[in-house]
């Protein structure tokens, strides 16, 4: 029986697995609140600015940000499937940093104007937006932007909201060739490279309002605490997930080992590279370990938290394994010890999570590099936000690229310098 259920999910369990998640988040929607509480919660999800730190456990209930999030998520398959693309390690990342972050920023309807835009290139290209949707996707984060512009701007609100639709149009015409200049800086070292991207955009959008005496401001809506039922539901799909890779793998952690052999750079596709069963695995393992660090320092199992541990778990099948994840986690909690900062506090809570953009440095230069590049990360990632007042939604992952930037050379060229030496004193 076993056997003919594994046959039957053959090149199609991730599939079978993102749909299985939307249906959870439908059903944790339709369990916590009454349908006409989901209505009006999502009536004020898609109607509130969106800007960081938006958190719509608080703003709209539990119930209106799951429904959100399946809806989001949903789509993403959809737009997907459209395309007839395979499901790979990379549309397992696409796929839940759309989930999480539709916990705190992203709707179905603010992130419309981004993949219109992004439409409009692969047609002036005259290329398949096959080509292009994880682009579209993961450009979304300038989801806050279309919002924001509707209420900052001094005009009656049918120009408002024109000129914020055009704005987001735009922003999704840009990122593609945007993109592609910021991975070349980071060097793949950066596996949030959008987020990169859209902060230099969302940066130059910030200066241009301001230079018409209009200003985005950050907001800061947050859950404080930890809902049992919260903590056991993440700790129930993680598991399953972890569970699920085994049985497709009939119980085997070969592939799942050589997989944390991988230095995680960008490209590294897990899914391609060693299988569908180990990159379960590995995601349920970086679930578990997100939430139960989450867990261990009294953090909050906010919207945003959660977003950023659904993240994570989507990008452990892009990159990120415990070897080099350990280490960054590591450099951002002991960013607490030396500086003001705590550990609950709640954009080190984010960052500490999402730190896993810059796994690949641990996993290319080793441990102690890892370390130093999550504490950079701790003191950055604070600061980062308000350069573009919320606009961008992967703050972390504009973080991750300046970090990255500015770090990765230096090793390079201090491991060059001591190979350069080395080689001198063979010589000698």
């Amino acid at each position: 029986m076993m056997e003919n259920i594994r046959k039957k999910l053959e090149g199609r369990e991730m599939l079978v697995f993102s749909i299985t998640t939307v249906l959870f988040l439908f059903a944790a929607a339709f369990l916590l609140a009454a349908p006409k509480d989901l209505a009006r919660g999502m009536v004020i999800i898609v109607l509130t600015r969106d800007a960081l730190v938006t958190d719509y456990f608080e703003l709209a209930g539990f119930g209106a940000a799951f429904l959100n999030a399946g809806l989001v998520m949903g789509l993403a398959i959809l737009l997907i499937r459209l395309q007839k693309i395979p499901f790979t390690g990379l549309t397992m990342a696409v796929l839940f940093i759309n989930a999480g972050f539709a916990l705190f920023g992203k709707n179905p309807v603010n992130i419309l104007p981004m993949l219109f835009g992004t439409w409009l290139y692969a047609r002036f290209h005259r290329t398949g937006m096959n080509r292009y949707i994880y682009t579209a996707l993961f450009g979304s984060c300038l989801a806050p932007m279309v919002t924001e512009l509707v209420y900052l701007l001094p005009f009656s609100f049918p120009v408002n909201l024109g000129i914020a639709i055009l704005t987001g149009i735009l922003s999704g015409f840009v990122l593609p060739p945007l993109s592609v200049h910021t991975a070349s800086m980071h060097m793949g070292y950066n596996l949030f490279n959008m987020g990169f991207a859209g902060g230099l955009f969302a940066f130059v959008m910030m200066c241009v309002l301001q230079s018409f005496g209009l200003e985005s401001n950050s907001v800061f809506i947050w859950s404080y605490g930890r809902p049992l039922w919260l903590l056991a539901g993440l700790y129930l799909y993680f598991t399953a997930t972890l569970l699920f890779g085994l049985f497709l793998n009939r119980g085997s952690l070969r592939s799942f080992l050589h997989l944390m052999r991988h230095p995680g750079r960008a490209v590294t596709d897990f899914v391609l590279m060693e299988g569908v069963p180990a990159s379960l695995v590995n995601m349920g393992l970086i679930g578990l370990l997100c939430t139960t660090y989450i867990l261990l320092i009294g953090g909050d199992l906010s919207g945003p938290v959660v977003g950023a541990i659904l993240t994570a778990f989507g990008f452990a099948a892009f990159g990120v394994h415990i070897r080099n994840y350990l280490p960054v986690l590591s450099g951002v909690f002991l960013s607490t010890i030396f500086t003001h900062m705590l550990p609950t506090t709640p954009g080190i809570q984010m960052g500490a999570v999402s730190a896993v953009g810059l796994a690949p440095v641990a996993g290319q230069f080793g441990i102690p590099a890892g370390i130093i590049a999550g504490m950079l990360h701790g003191a950055v990632v604070v600061c980062t936000s308000s350069l573009y007042g919320g606009l961008n939604l992967y703050n972390n992952g504009f973080s991750t690229g300046l970090i990255a930037i500015v770090l990765v050379p230096t090793l390079e060229s201090f491991i060059k310098g001591f190979q350069i030496k080395k080689e001198q004193k063979k010589r000698q």
